[in-house]
């Protein structure tokens, strides 16, 4: 799961396009109306969960659609998954409760 996730943050680019993508990803959430599910998944704390279908409407159907095609899984599993892993994920990219500057992201890799 972590390379799926990876695709996502970064299609598969190295530490600073990792921190890019991360940086997109709060974004696109803040502006689809999920801010405070990417600010706790951020922040130090419980994360909020957001089911598949909140998921789709946080990140943006297309990026889902395109990611979903990327990989190779049906759109529904990979919102599983993503609904599943996601948080955690980002919750382990960020463990000072915020973004990382972009000179650390690049030791990511």
């Amino acid at each position: 799961m972590g390379g799926l996730l990876g695709g996502l943050l970064t299609g598969g680019a190295a530490g600073t396009l990792l921190n890019g993508g991360l940086r997109n990803l709060i974004g696109d959430m803040e502006q689809n109306g999920h801010g405070d599910a990417a600010q706790s998944w951020v922040s130090r704390g419980p994360n909020h969960a957001l089911e598949p279908n909140e998921l789709a409407r946080a990140i943006g159907s297309e990026d889902i659609d395109q990611l979903s095609s990327q990989v190779g899984l049906p759109r529904d599993q990979l919102l599983s998954e993503l609904s599943n892993h996601l948080p955690e994920f980002v919750n382990q990219l960020t463990p000072e409760g915020q973004l990382p500057p972009d000179s650390e992201a690049s030791q990511w890799v």
